[in-house]
């Protein structure tokens, strides 16, 4: 049970828990965006547009839509991509052209009208792009070939992911000048279906990531070399995705915080570029790890990365979330309570559990007003102070 200072209020019929600092279950403001807790939700590639045109569908609304239902704070829809060849597979979503934004909205709506904050991720896969969905319902993993509707996948640097993948074309400086518009358009679209937090994705060893780390990045002109050089196209992005946000949507940036592996990124480099980045009007930091140099060890377990959270929040004085194998209420509490980081975001433990903010509000022992009017009768009630009346609209 948590050990925080308590105090009773009323709210909408509802006696709730309110702590005095911040813990799982307080709202969170940024710029004009509120979510109503810490528990949230990371974007999670599904591969499900079948079609292949980049359109997302109803699998999205009703895998994001339960989450909502369920009293996550903010989700955020997975890797989008900000122009066709930025796609990891032919089956991801995008938000290149009119008829993803419109499809967009609907999801956004659902998530709107449920209380969740809706947020996209902003992505382009880079060297890791033209490939199958890693759970092979197509056939064999690995690169799809240009005669199945494969391409050329582009990159810092002509250097493959591993030795199974395709050798990636090194980008000129309008490539570099090209994508960075694609995002500036994905933005107004991404803006036009209602999103209020964008998030960058320069994780994963994906195409921005591949640019920050100096073993995917061989390059010797302005966007190689020194950090700085390294960190050049990302800040570009951010500004331009700044400048089309306003001053009211909240920009995120996701770090992967370390490759892993000796001479590549690094947690004191990912604080330094963070700070880079707060400066720039970034407004929040997702901090993972790896995914841009095969064959590493990572010493994996419940939630092994939320170190690399508190390092670069502390070390460049940012609000971050953290990340990885997080699955119990009292552990994600645990790290709000403790200051290691500002919200957690759950994947698996959301798609085994859809509703686990609901639960996790229980086993805490913090009542909340948003249980969906048709749950009610399933709310556990041992935990929480029991209301004396519920005012329930049908």
């Amino acid at each position: 049970m948590l050990s925080l200072p308590f105090r009773h209020i009323k709210q909408a019929g509802f006696t709730i828990l309110a702590s005095t600092a911040a813990h799982l279950f307080s709202p969170l403001t940024i710029r004009s965006v509120t979510m109503r807790n810490r528990v949230w939700v990371p974007p999670m590639c599904q591969y499900s547009v079948f079609n292949r045109d980049g359109v997302p569908t109803s699998w999205h609304q009703i895998h994001l839509g339960g989450m909502a239902v369920g009293g996550a704070g903010l989700i955020i829809a997975e890797a989008t991509a900000v122009s066709f060849d930025g796609r990891i597979t032919v089956h991801d979503t995008g938000i290149w052209n009119d008829e993803q934004r419109d499809a967009w909205k609907t999801i956004v709506d659902f998530l709107t009208e449920h209380g969740a904050v809706a947020g996209i991720q902003l992505a382009h896969a880079g060297r890791k792009s033209s490939v199958r969905p890693d759970w092979n319902f197509a056939g064999a993993a690995g690169p799809m070939p240009e005669s199945e509707g494969g391409w050329i996948p582009i990159a810092p640097s002509a250097i493959p992911f591993d030795e199974t993948s395709t050798t990636p074309r090194e980008m000129t400086v309008a490539d570099i000048q090209r994508v960075t518009e694609d995002f500036r358009a994905a933005t107004r679209r991404s803006i036009a279906a209602g999103f209020q937090v964008l998030e960058i994705h320069a994780a994963h060893g994906y195409l921005l990531h591949e640019f920050l780390s100096p073993l995917s990045n061989t390059r010797t002109d302005e966007y190689g070399g020194s950090l700085e050089n390294r960190a050049k196209f990302l800040l570009d992005i951010l500004d331009v995705v700044r400048a089309e946000a306003g001053e009211e949507i909240a920009v995120f940036v996701r770090f992967s915080a370390t490759d892993w592996a000796e001479g590549g990124w690094t947690p004191e480099e990912t604080s330094i570029v963070a700070g880079w980045c707060a400066a720039r009007g970034a407004d929040f930091f997702d901090i993972s790890t790896g995914g841009n140099y095969p064959g590493v060890t990572i010493p994996t377990g419940p939630s092994y990365q939320v170190t690399f959270s508190d390092q670069v929040k502390h070390s460049a004085h940012v609000s971050t979330a953290a990340v990885g194998l997080i699955t119990d209420a009292e552990i994600a509490n645990e790290i709000i309570v403790s200051g290691q980081a500002d919200a957690v975001l759950l994947g698996r433990e959301h798609m085994r559990d859809p509703h686990f903010a609901l639960r996790a509000s229980a086993e805490l022992g913090i009542e909340i007003d948003y249980w969906p009017a048709q749950y009610l009768r399933s709310r556990p009630r041992s935990a929480v102070t029991t209301p004396t009346t519920a005012k329930v609209a049908f």
